[in-house]
């Protein structure tokens, strides 16, 4: 399954995109694709906050993002701004700490294709505002269309 779920990611964001672009990685560094608006702010502070935490982040802004989200299997219940694909398989969807995306890929639950943080809390990485946070959880996106509970940030220090 893995491999399908892998070839077919792939396949989708060829679609899209048309190219791919290399990049040059820090050694041990995660490479994540994000799909974002140009024009977004806050996908950028979630990319900072990444590459803070040993990602190295590529962006690209595909005409026909909900398109690209539902292709992928992102429900527009678990959707948000942005998308992070690793290995042209894993999916992070919206302000997902990087801790918990490390978590993940560490050890991926059996049937899962990533994580999402549905909608834009305050406070989650990318969207501090200030001293403000409001709890939120990081959900799991399983193949089936299922969800399940991965992660409950009830403050700050839970992102880190």
């Amino acid at each position: 399954m893995k491999r399908l779920m892998k070839t077919s990611a792939a396949f989708l964001v060829s679609l899209w995109l048309g190219h791919s672009q290399a990049n040059d990685v820090e050694a041990g560094a995660i490479e994540m694709k994000v799909y974002k608006s140009e024009t977004c702010g806050c996908c950028i502070h979630w990319m900072d906050h990444l590459e803070t935490n040993n990602f190295a982040t590529t962006a690209y802004h595909p005409r026909d993002l909900g398109g690209l989200k539902g292709a992928l299997g992102i429900s527009p219940a678990m959707q948000s701004c942005h998308t992070g694909m690793v290995d042209d398989q894993y999916v992070f969807e919206g302000h997902v700490p990087a801790k918990h995306i490390k978590a993940f890929l560490a050890n991926p639950p059996k049937g899962a294709i990533g994580l999402s943080v549905p909608g834009m809390p305050v406070g989650s990485p990318g969207m501090e505002v200030g001293e403000r946070f409001d709890p939120y959880t990081v959900v799991q996106i399983n193949a089936d269309g299922s969800t399940t509970t991965f992660a409950q940030v009830n403050s700050p220090a839970d992102q880190y």
